[in-house]
């Protein structure tokens, strides 16, 4: 059982937001919320099969959604 919709609207927004501050990425509100969302579900997949579980509740998949936006900026940056 996932956030939901909204939450995850939400916790993609702040960790999308927060990860453009910490890479000084120059990000619009529609692409923090991307961002955030994917760099989630990426991070999950990743730790997942590792046999690491973010709970589902808003502060680590908020943790987890800021890393994988980080890694998204960092990945683009490398590619561009």
């Amino acid at each position: 059982m996932g956030l939901g919709i909204i939450a995850s609207i939400i916790v993609g927004g702040l960790a999308g937001w927060i990860a453009s501050m910490i890479m000084k990425a120059d990000t619009g509100l529609l692409t923090n919320i991307i961002l955030g969302i994917i760099g989630a579900v990426v991070l999950n997949l990743i730790l997942s099969l590792v046999g690491i579980y973010a709970a589902d509740s808003w502060i680590p998949q908020l943790i987890v959604g800021i890393i994988g936006a980080s890694l998204l900026i960092w990945g683009y940056r490398k590619l561009a």
